[in-house]
């Protein structure tokens, strides 16, 4: 078969198969998989390399993705969610993903950090009004990073002072999610730098507030439908009733809802992960050198299988880790477990399905060097693997 045939079966025939037992998952999270990937092959896979190629924001799907009930998984029924439980965020961000990096990631930041956060402990006020429309097509954003504090939380210096009945904020967030596209972000702040983290606080804050401008929109190496850019907040006034939980309680409040972030990004590797491992199979069984395809060289075989090993058990791991986030215990090691072994193994897999593919991985008429740099992000946002380790470390020593 010629080169050119080769391409277009893979860009247009890649199968739906998975490799692995649906036993685990309920009828609901089953259907709710089917609904997701079915949206992914029809809706996403087929323009993800123009958002790509564009850094284009995907407006009429992600308002498709609103109506199917994908914006709002984890929100009570009772302020217009769905009320399903972390496992089904999970499993349909691998899904949009799938078909999508830079889709899932919006996906997965909406449910997992903002709605999530808002619906978890948020006031009966706060969530009818920064719930209600956030889980039809609006989006939200989590704003805690800055430029000169990711890691380390507790170097924040956007301030909050207290003013009457307002808090003043001031400072610039970075690497803010959805922002040239939201309503309304968390933003995390400090009302006094010398108690360090114990000083920082969660608002609630329209984007349209007087104050409020975005900065220039992010160039991305990859995920570049997922729009990302500064927050910055020049005297911008919030409501005291907008506070976010207690005074005091945001880095609380922002560390346990990472343990849900890296599931959503944990979900999101392993999507990007997943659609590599089936474009690096199907390339496989369809290009041939020697007069037989080249998935019958052992050197091939083997390097699907180490792919394939990797994917499912990262799999396990993120919906060992979703199932945990809802239990009142603390999940942290679990997630970062998940999030560390999901984002690597999307690394490797990715960079397995270009060496596969040869030369054609390395051009952008095949998705395999798209999937290459998607996954590079998800080592390092919602915590670089780098901490994840550290947090890990410290759970087993305690453990142990």
């Amino acid at each position: 078969m010629s080169m050119k045939k080769i391409l277009k079966v893979i860009l247009n025939e890649v199968p739906n198969k998975r490799s692995f037992s649906l036993h685990t998952l309920s009828p609901e999270h089953r259907l709710l998989q089917k609904t997701c990937r079915d949206f992914a092959e029809t809706e996403l896979k087929p323009i993800a390399a123009q958002l790509d190629k564009e850094h284009k924001f995907p407006a009429r799907q992600i308002e498709k993705i609103g109506d199917l009930g994908l914006l709002k998984i984890n929100v009570s029924e009772q302020y217009g969610g769905c009320g399903h439980d972390t496992l089904a965020v999970a499993v349909a961000v691998e899904e949009i993903a799938r078909g999508c990096g830079g889709t899932g990631s919006i996906v997965s930041i909406h449910n997992a950090l903002y709605n999530g956060l808002v619906n978890r402990v948020g006031t009966q006020e706060q969530k009818e009004e920064f719930l209600g429309r956030f889980t039809g097509g609006d989006l939200g954003c989590f704003a805690l990073s800055e430029p000169e504090a990711g890691s380390d939380v507790s170097a924040m210096s956007t301030t909050a002072t207290p003013c009457g009945d307002c808090y003043v904020l001031n400072g610039t967030k970075s690497w803010v999610t959805n922002a040239p596209v939201g309503k309304a972000a968390v933003v995390f702040a400090t009302v006094d730098k010398t108690l360090k983290h114990k000083g920082i606080t969660a608002f609630l804050v329209p984007l349209s507030s007087n104050g409020v401008t975005l900065g220039k929109k992010d160039e991305k190496l990859g995920i570049r439908a997922s729009p990302t850019c500064n927050l910055i907040l020049d005297e911008v006034e919030v409501p005291k009733d907008n506070v976010l939980g207690e005074v005091g309680g945001g880095f609380v409040l922002a560390m346990t809802q990472l343990d849900y972030a890296r599931v959503g990004i944990g979900a999101q590797a392993l999507g990007i992960a997943q659609a590599a491992l089936e474009l690096a199979v199907t390339f496989s069984k369809q290009r041939k050198t020697f007069g037989q395809p080249i998935c019958s060289y052992q050197a091939v075989k083997l390097r699907l299988a180490d792919m394939a090993v990797r994917l499912e058990a990262a799999r396990l791991l993120v919906w060992r880790a979703a199932a945990l986030c809802d239990r009142p215990a603390k999940s942290t090691k679990e997630s970062s477990m998940a999030k560390l072994a999901a984002s690597e193994a999307a690394t490797f897999i990715t960079h397995g399905a270009i060496q596969i593919l040869g030369g054609m991985g390395y051009v952008s008429d095949m998705p395999a060097e798209r999937h290459y740099r998607d996954a590079r992000i998800t080592e390092i946002y919602a915590g670089v693997n780098d901490i994840q380790k550290l947090l890990i470390g410290d759970a087993v020593i305690q453990e142990n």
